[in-house]
């Protein structure tokens, strides 16, 4: 017998349990990972908002900032605070608690949908990600097979992702390289048909490859790290109406690293070169050091390891 597809795992992540008036509750799955992955309780905080708003205002916006590392495995409660009820607007704003502790604060804002005029920057010109390797069958395809554990995250991955440019696997690659990156992607399998579980699905996936683009001129995407990384703050802003199961393409670039904080800024299209949603992100970078107490209950949260 089969079970759930990767999309099916995914809606199911997001459906979180309503245990009072604006107080929702989600499981956190005990995965491999040092830390809760921070696109997974950003998508999850913004369900809980989305949660207590009409269905006619789809969110525009969201602000966010990772506090503490999550801890795999241990239910995460969202509190919700209805901020504004406005004529056009409505503000909520939620800080997800675990243990007693506050890891994450959110602040989302949502819009009834208006005419005005349009304009946007052009979608670069990139291959179809059909001609593009799965970045699983990437990895295969450099070292014959995947090492167990990231097989088995592949196999559980929800989002089907296929970077525009091949894998650089060693720092003699990195001459020359800029820091930016472009990744198509799409969830593996339906999400449904409710607009904000693609949005919240989208937000989950924004975190996944963000800060790629700050560590390009430093060091390879696969292999050991020189760098403990983790994100800091996420800014969203959802411009139009889209599926997050059909494919998207994130375009990523860092106009700056400094003071050990590197600065992300990612536009994300739709296949017919529609600018859907844009992103901001701080990520901090410090030298990796063993002796450095590693422990989560001291990092900011951040993004799942890469392959």
């Amino acid at each position: 017998m089969t079970g759930p597809s990767p999309a099916e795992r995914l809606v199911d992540l997001l459906n979180l349990e309503e245990i009072d008036l604006n107080i929702f509750r989600g499981r956190s799955p005990h995965e491999s990972l040092q830390r809760v992955f921070g696109g997974q309780v950003a998508g999850q905080a913004l369900v809980a908002a989305g949660r207590t708003v009409a269905e006619q205002r789809p969110v525009h916006s969201l602000h966010a900032y990772f506090l503490r590392p999550g801890i795999p495995g241990v239910p995460i409660v969202y509190q919700v605070e209805r901020v504004r009820d406005g004529r056009s607007f409505t503000t909520r704003r939620v800080v997800a608690v675990q243990q007693g502790r506050t890891i994450f604060n959110l602040t989302a804002s949502f819009h009834v949908q208006e005419p005005g005029f349009e304009h946007q920057m052009p979608m670069p010109r990139v291959p179809e990600p059909e001609s593009l390797p799965q970045l699983a069958d990437e990895i295969r395809e450099r070292l014959g097979s995947l090492p167990e554990p990231l097989e088995r995250m592949a196999r559980r991955q929800a989002f089907d992702l296929r970077y525009v440019e091949r894998l650089r696997w060693s720092p003699s690659e990195l001459e020359g390289v800029e820091p930016r990156s472009a990744v198509w992607m799409r969830a593996i399998g339906s999400l449904g048909d409710d607009p904000l579980v693609h949005t919240c699905a989208l937000t989950y996936a924004s975190d996944m490859t963000l800060l790629d683009a700050v560590r390009l001129p430093v060091e390879p995407l696969w292999g050991p790290r020189n760098f403990d990384t983790a994100s800091l703050d996420h800014a969203m802003w959802f411009h139009r109406p889209f599926r997050a199961d059909e494919w998207f393409l994130y375009q990523q670039e860092s106009p700056i690293a400094t003071g050990a904080r590197g600065l992300a800024r990612g536009q994300i299209f739709d296949r017919e070169g529609r600018l859907i949603v844009s992103v901001m992100q701080e990520g901090l970078f410090r030298p990796h050091s063993p002796e450095r107490d590693a422990s989560p209950a001291q990092q900011p949260q951040g993004q799942t390891p890469s392959p």
